[in-house]
């Protein structure tokens, strides 16, 4: 594994330039690369990708060389990173948040010998397939914790960006809680980053302060949980298990496991088998799992939760079946109907229940 710095890549460069005038060997390792948005020690979204880049390396060994640039941000930088990625001879390329979209479809048009692989983004080419992870199925299940176990009825979500994505988790999470009792009410605070510690902790006391007795987050950092510990409010948190911040208050945390996505995607370019594709998958192709649920919660109300979560594995339940009712009381979901995808994927409003309006 090579960890690459923005330094390094003026050399990476020069040495992919040399070794273009003499054919590959055989027996060369594959070089797949990694693009974060944030450090491979956030313990949550880039740690998570990362230990997926682990699984590739002991699952395929001398096979592969793998290497990550760390805390790339989204835009003009993120073109540079994926460009010298590409030049250096990597030939699977990993962009691991949804900024990331444009410049790696647009550096996709310069390499069409390279694979990319683009999280969470809707563009496509012969040479760049899409995958996500259902994020929002575990956000129900998390509603069911709220809905038995607020007692202020009032629940604090930190966003991070607002995308679908994001949006579509805050409606997953405040229905599935309103089902249980109806007087829930979910106030987000944007903070507008997908890891900035300092900031997500004081939207979290910023919450706490308005009476929020559980907080929730789609940011990177355990700052949210480590506030909820300190506080002594309850939280769930996001994409890794975080339960070592915040033994007491930590409930159950919705992880994203990349694992067998990378390593599956991986063997078909060695393969030769690779094709472009979209893969969006829940808790039934285990991309989503919920990580140990505190051992404090009540029995019942994990074994409601565990019930909900092998419900939507097996397709018998849907979080967004109606009826669901949007910010006005208006029907948005009919009854005994069920959002379709691409509805989902492209949620811009709030459900019944969610105080403020979506960022605009």
């Amino acid at each position: 594994m090579t960890k690459l710095t923005r330094r390094s890549f003026s050399a990476l460069t020069l040495a992919a330039g040399a070794a273009a005038a003499f054919p590959a060997r055989a027996a060369d390792p594959l070089k797949v690369g990694f693009i974060y948005v944030g450090p491979v020690g956030d313990f949550g979204w880039s740690y998570q990708h990362d230990q997926g880049r682990l699984a590739i390396e002991q699952e395929l060994g001398d096979r592969v060389k793998t290497s990550f640039v760390e805390s790339v941000p989204e835009g003009a930088d993120a073109d540079r990173v994926i460009t010298q990625l590409a030049r250096s001879g990597h030939k699977l390329i990993f962009t691991t948040s949804f900024g990331y979209m444009e410049p790696t479809n647009k550096v996709a048009k310069n390499f069409p010998d390279v694979m990319f692989e683009h999280a969470t983004g809707y563009m496509r080419a012969d040479n760049v397939a899409t995958y996500a992870a259902r994020f929002y199925e575990g956000r129900y299940v998390a509603g069911i914790l709220a809905g038995r176990l607020s007692k202020t009825n009032k629940i604090g979500y930190i966003g991070s960006i607002p995308i679908p994505e994001v949006i579509r988790g805050i409606n997953a999470f405040t229905h599935s809680a309103r089902k249980i009792n109806p007087a829930i009410e979910v106030t987000p605070i944007w903070v507008n980053e997908w890891y900035n510690p300092g900031k997500e902790a004081d939207a979290a006391k910023a919450l706490i302060d308005q009476g929020a007795d559980i907080i929730l987050q789609h940011t990177d950092s355990p700052a949210p949980v480590q506030t909820a510990e300190e506080r002594g409010v309850l939280c769930v948190g996001q994409a890794s298990n975080m339960e070592r911040f915040g033994p007491t208050a930590h409930m159950t945390a919705i992880v994203d496991h990349w694992a067998p996505y990378y390593v599956a995607r991986t063997k078909a370019v060695l393969d030769g088998t690779w094709t472009s594709g979209d893969v969006w998958g829940g808790f039934d192709s285990g991309m989503v799992e919920m990580s140990p649920f505190n051992k404090n919660l009540p029995e019942a109300v994990v074994a409601e939760a565990k019930a909900a979560q092998q419900a939507i594995h097996d397709g018998k339940l849907h979080p967004f079946s109606g009826p669901i009712k949007n910010q006005a009381g208006e029907i948005a979901i009919a009854d005994g109907a069920t959002a379709p995808d691409g509805e989902l994927l492209g949620m811009n409003w709030y459900v019944e229940g969610v105080n403020g309006k979506v960022p605009g």
